[in-house]
């Protein structure tokens, strides 16, 4: 349902805490500094109408990658590699990413990111194609970590991949799990926002991943595969 401000500030005193404003919300945001090759990405995708995820949320794959030294990744929707970098940053020095994008065109600015920060050529795979054929291809249980960051519409099918491909204690990570606000606002059925919820409430009631969602940029869904 749509929330007011007033009807936040009652549930967030439930929870025992006080909902961010925007300054402290930007704040967060801001915390790390963002580094040439990824501020360079990110004019990248808005030549090609791509969103790439906030810093904020870059920080954040930068850290979980770090925090399970994570080898092998993939990443559903390669956008112009801000996310990519990201996972690089947190990632160990013989880790390899093979990152999914239907468009070869936002591959070829992920490319260009990764080879700006001096990233060789066999430590990522770019696979051209639509993520519902390629995925079904790769190896089970062969991953430490899973970020999806593509269609909408097909979120419930990547979440169910994702599951197949992650090794146990490996993560999945879902992008845009607030989508623009839209989420959490009942009277917004769409279809995109109706597949983001069910892909949500697939990951929720699944007993075999323990998971928390996080405001940070536009939503971010992380589970453990127990």
């Amino acid at each position: 349902m749509s929330t007011s401000d007033s009807e936040y500030g009652s549930r967030a005193a439930q929870v025992g805490a006080e909902y961010p404003t925007q300054d402290t919300w930007t704040y967060a945001e801001l915390f790390n500094e963002e580094n040439p090759a990824a501020t360079e990405a990110r004019e990248a995708a808005k030549q090609f109408g791509a969103t790439p995820i906030s810093r904020g949320a870059a920080s954040t794959l930068t850290v979980l990658a770090k925090a399970i030294n994570a080898r092998a990744v993939v990443e559903v929707g390669s956008g112009a590699g801000v996310s990519g970098l990201a996972l690089f940053a947190g990632m160990q020095p013989d880790g390899i990413l093979t990152s999914v994008d239907i468009e070869p065109e936002h591959q070829n600015a992920a490319r260009q990111a990764f080879r700006s920060v001096g990233i060789p050529n066999q430590r990522f795979r770019l696979i051209a194609g639509a993520a519902l054929n390629v995925l079904p291809k790769l190896s089970d249980g062969a991953y430490d970590m899973v970020l999806v960051d593509a269609d909408k519409l097909e979120y419930p099918e990547y979440v169910e991949q994702a599951l197949r491909l992650l090794r146990h204690g490996g993560l999945l990570v879902i992008d845009n799990a607030l989508w623009h606000n839209r989420t959490a606002d009942q009277g917004n059925n769409d279809d995109e926002t109706e597949a983001i919820r069910q892909a949500i409430r697939d990951v929720r009631e699944n007993e075999g991943l323990v998971s928390t969602l996080v405001p940070t940029g536009d939503g971010l869904l992380i589970s453990v595969k127990l």
